[in-house]
């Protein structure tokens, strides 16, 4: 009898196949008798390890070469191996020792409120369990049927890079995340993902369709359901590729409203497959993503910075300093256990206490600005003070920089509005430009926590309140001069542009996955009848 369930979308696409299944734990916790588990064993499953990672990221490029650069950087972290060590030395196995390290971390990025955070939990998932195959002597896990239905709780990237696609086939997850790097390969190489169906997720091996453009999963489906499921996946593809042959066309409504499309970046291989030439720039980049295993290190930084300028060919780069804490926890940088995360030491707060790591990162993008147009914001803006704090390193930094005899520009300096007082009150702060977060902006008028999902459905734009805070931000910024975009969530929903457009808003970040579909929506839009500037 046929079964559908629904989930999120996070590889957009149809495909139908058998099902087969996928155990991340892979046998993990099974211990291996008279095996050598001691410390040196630990030393030899890690070199061993590492060169497996290191010659299979000089097999790939673009986004799967970057993930495995990503793990290489987790197993090279000294913490890890230390605290493992000290297990040992206190009579633990190797495996067991190595499991325990490994298992609190990922559960604390698996209890993360930040869906990117979360996604990270699986790629350590995956380092765990190709060390204790090693310290095991166990067999890598077995490969997919070609054109199969992938069903597991969550899906690590190895194995994703090791399965066939070329025969089609599609990925059904219990848990995941659209923004794992499992599903940022999976839309590289458009095979159809649905994340977060839960356990209501099938067992058996039944012919399955996966739309991962619409979020949904569809187990033995009727013979009317696969010949209608067919004819709207052919229309949808036309839709798609109409929209995909226009991304390089301006993003003008019907009555001659131009509409600024830029990106948002969290990683260098989001920028994969992407023209330059089809946005108007980098709108954001989430450094916390970013540069999480470097924020001691200016030239990492510098290079990971240099690469996007140069990626946008004069076009401009907005870089958010680290945006961590609240629900972005960063090994040796935020805090641990507020009462009140969210509310607490996060953003440009947490930046301003820990000045050296501030400082490195400032330098860096300054010696990027050398190099073509380059903006710093800065997040969760709260008070005036913060700004003249900022601006003070800033200077500074520049300072060192031209002492020193080192390249560098002088990026303008910029605010997200994310906090209501700073929407309502935008004359207050000293910035060249201005970025709505529509995410957390969303989240605190809406007294509606974004990482809970039975509040989440409060946090639509559509809300009169909270377009009249955008729609207050838009007109300070045409009436002073001050260039303001919106870099939240909603920017890349057709269905919201329509709203936010009619609230003043012109220019626009999303991800690069979404800018064809909603440049497109915004070709199809009239605003002559809407008056400009309230909801």
């Amino acid at each position: 009898m046929e079964l559908r369930l629904t989930g999120l979308p996070a590889s957009a696409g149809v495909a139908i196949g058998r099902m087969t299944h996928f155990s991340t734990d892979a046998g993990a916790r099974r211990p291996v008798a008279d095996r050598p588990l001691d410390l040196d064993a630990l030393n030899d499953a890690l070199a061993a390890s590492l060169a497996e990672l290191r010659a299979l990221e000089q097999s790939l490029d673009g986004a799967a070469a970057d993930i495995i650069t990503f793990q290489i950087a987790v197993l090279e972290d000294p913490e890890f191996f230390k605290q493992a060590g000290s297990a040992i030395a206190a009579g633990a196995t190797a495996d067991s020792a190595w499991m325990g390290v490994l298992d609190k971390e990922i559960a604390a990025f698996a209890g993360s409120g930040d869906e990117h955070f979360r996604a990270r939990a699986v790629d350590l998932v995956d380092i765990r369990d190709r060390m204790l195959r090693r310290l095991r002597g166990q067999p890598e896990p077995r490969r997919f049927p070609p054109g199969a239905v992938v069903v597991a709780d969550d899906l690590p990237p190895s194995i994703f890079l090791r399965t066939d696609w070329s025969q089609g086939g599609g990925i059904a997850l219990r848990a995941g995340s659209p923004s794992s790097h499992v599903a940022t390969l999976a839309r590289a190489q458009g095979i159809p993902m649905v994340v977060g169906l839960g356990a209501a997720a099938p067992r058996g091996s039944s012919l399955t369709i996966v739309d991962g453009t619409n979020g949904t999963v569809t187990v033995a489906p009727a013979s009317e359901t696969l010949a209608r499921v067919r004819d709207w996946a052919a229309a949808e593809e036309l839709g798609q590729q109409s929209a995909r042959a226009r991304r390089f066309d301006p993003a003008v409504t019907k009555d001659g409203q131009h509409v600024a499309f830029l990106i948002n970046v969290s990683n260098l291989s989001d920028l994969t497959g992407v023209d330059a030439a089809c946005c108007d720039g980098v709108g954001l980049v989430r450094t916390e993503f970013l540069i999480e295993q470097a924020l001691s290190d200016e030239q990492r930084q510098y290079e990971s910075y240099a690469r996007l300028v140069q990626w946008a060919a004069g076009k401009p780069v907005t870089i958010r300093t680290i945006d961590g804490g609240g629900d972005k926890p960063m090994r040796g940088y935020t805090r641990d256990r507020e009462t009140n995360p969210f509310m607490g030491l996060r953003g440009i707060r947490l930046s301003l206490l820990k000045p050296d790591v501030f400082r490195v990162q400032l330098r860096a993008i300054a010696r990027a600005a050398a190099l073509g147009p380059v903006r710093i914001l800065l997040p969760m803006v709260t008070v005036a003070d913060e700004i003249a704090q900022a601006r003070g390193h800033l200077s500074a930094v520049m300072d060192e920089l031209r002492r020193d005899g080192v390249d560098h520009g002088a990026p303008s300096l910029g605010m997200m509005v994310e906090v209501p007082a700073a929407a309502m009150a935008p004359d207050l702060y000293d910035v060249e430009f201005m970025s709505i977060g529509s995410n957390d902006l969303a989240q605190y008028a809406m007294a509606a926590a974004r990482d809970n999902p039975e509040v989440v459905s409060s946090m639509g734009v559509p809300h009169p309140g909270l377009l009249a805070m955008i729609a207050n931000v838009a007109r300070y910024g045409r009436e002073r001069g001050v260039d303001v975009s919106l870099c939240g969530d909603s920017g890349g929903d057709p269905a919201a542009l329509a709203h936010l457009l009619k609230a003043g808003i012109r220019k626009v970040s999303v991800a690069p996955a979404l800018l064809p579909v909603a440049k497109d929506a915004v070709r199809h839009l009239d605003l002559s009848g809407m008056a400009r500037g309230g909801p």
